[in-house]
């Protein structure tokens, strides 16, 4: 990363320019794909850097190296907090909305998995998609206290999302663990429901950056 933000502040670059194409970048830096994939998400988890299907990583803002740095170090150590709360409130989210939610919340949450499917069908990741269903899942929980909660560390998941779901075969893995949530709480299993809301965090939240610090 610290490579990345030298690469681009020599050239000057500008809030929206693009960068090269990833093979393209990694010869120029002499770095692996894989590595220069993780940078690339880390400055994009920051808001440095938006990166679209089909268009590349496109500049937001001029980074500032070591300030980039330590804030991927600061990420890196709150990730497995995240995970902590994301567990403890998530289940029990879940639990609730097979108790609760109503045949309205249902369609809600099944849109929300249409919306994630036709995403990675076009090659996208499904961030809005996965955003959207545990938006859903929260609402037909109708517990409020914990909606703010979620709403607490909504920037935080947002993080993780972006990490988990920028791996290969993530996104669809992601997509069949809402399924069976859905199907719990379709079914009005709250057991079901959180069982495997747990399965799910656990799966999403094992993230190359913990693997490598």
């Amino acid at each position: 990363m610290e490579q990345l933000c030298k690469h681009m502040a020599d050239r000057d670059m500008q809030p929206g320019e693009r960068l090269p194409p990833e093979r393209e970048l990694a010869a120029q830096l002499g770095v692996s794909r894989a590595s220069l994939s993780q940078a690339l998400v880390a400055l994009e988890v920051q808001g440095i850097l938006s990166v679209r299907h089909g268009d590349g990583a496109v500049l937001v803002r001029r980074p500032v190296e070591d300030a980039a740095v330590r804030a991927l170090r600061e990420h890196a150590d709150r990730l497995p907090e995240v995970i902590e709360a994301r567990e403890a409130l998530e289940v029990k989210l879940a639990e609730l909305a097979a108790q609760r939610r109503s045949e309205s919340e249902m369609a809600a949450i099944d849109d929300a998995l249409a919306i994630m499917e036709s995403e990675i069908t076009g090659g996208e990741r499904g961030v809005s998609g996965d955003e959207h269903f545990h938006a859903a899942i929260t609402a037909a929980a109708h517990s409020p206290l914990l909606a703010r909660l979620m709403g607490e560390i909504a920037e935080l998941v947002r993080e993780t999302r972006i990490e988990s779901l920028s791996q290969s075969e993530r996104p669809r893995a992601s997509l069949e663990g809402h399924r069976k949530i859905a199907d719990a709480v379709r079914r009005q299993d709250p057991v079901g429901a959180g069982q495997a809301m747990a399965e799910h965090i656990r799966m999403v939240s094992d993230v190359a950056l913990l693997r490598t610090s």
